[in-house]
This record gives C-alpha cells, structure tokens and sequence, in this order.
C-alpha cells in the first residue's frame, strides 16, 4: 500500500467528521524535501478557505505523527482543490458529470489528440464519454476540470 494511500485511510474519517471531504492525497519529493498534500472539500456555498484548511490541520497533524505512516520527515499541507481541479478518482469524475473536462492521452491513438476538452457525459470504470467520444480509462495519463473564465458574470 503506498503512502498516500495509508494516510488517506487514517485522515478520510476525521476529515469526514469535521464535515470535509477529503479529494485528495498526494505524497511527493520536491528538491530534497518530502510533501504530503491533503486537499478537503465541502458542499457548504463558498467552498474551502483558511480556516478550514488549518481546522483539518489541526485535527490530523497528531493523528499522522502518532500512526507515524511516513517514514522521516515531511512538510504536510492542507489545501482546497481549487476551481480547476484534478481528477484521479472514480468519485471525482462522478462529482463532475456535465462538466467541461480537459483530458490528457498517454497516446493520441484513435482520438486525433493526446488532448481533449468537453463535457463529461458518462463515466464507469471502463470509459469515460466527453460530448460524443468514448476514451478508455487506460488511456488517460491526467484529468482536470475546466473552468471557462470568460463565462464571469461581471
């Protein structure tokens, strides 16, 4: 079992029962140091701000050292996943439906581009369909919601 995946065992709950959800979990080397990135959501109107990232700090910065799933140091983080966010997981893409997505091909294959935007229409565990093309889950190396900024009301 990686790392983030641990850590995402042991925080999802507490995030869960501070009224989170929990989107993500990313552990990675930058430079020399180690990062643990836990992005949380919420339905509430407004979304994520500072002090709900340091409130889930706060909850699971103890729970992670005495689980101590981590071996040495790390820098750890809480963050929202912003607008345009990044889809890994079945329930991100099932959060997202009729949305406009961006998709990243390990191949152009069959598609004509390595690259393709639109409206997520269907999603299983098998394809995904943006507007009229059916993508195989396989072939996507990175997914992420679209936020069209000209569509501002001002």
């Amino acid at each position: 079992m990686s790392v983030a995946s641990k850590v995402r065992e042991i925080v999802a709950p507490i995030i869960e029962s501070l009224n989170y959800k929990l989107w993500d979990v990313i552990y990675e080397k930058r430079g020399t140091d180690w990062y643990l990135e836990i992005t949380i959501d919420t339905d509430r109107n407004g979304g994520i701000n500072i002090d709900d990232c340091e409130k889930v700090h706060l909850a699971i910065e103890d729970i992670l050292d005495e689980h101590d799933p981590i071996p040495g140091a790390y820098n750890l983080s809480v963050s929202s996943p912003g607008i345009e966010r990044n889809l890994r997981y079945p329930e991100h893409f099932e959060a997202v439906l009729n949305s406009e997505i961006e998709i990243k091909l390990f191949a152009k294959k069959d598609y004509g581009s390595n690259v393709l935007r639109g409206i997520l229409k269907e999603f299983t565990s098998d394809y995904l369909i943006i507007d009229d093309i059916t993508v195989k889950n396989s072939d996507i190396s990175k997914a992420k919601t679209i936020y069209d900024y000209k569509k501002l009301k001002r």
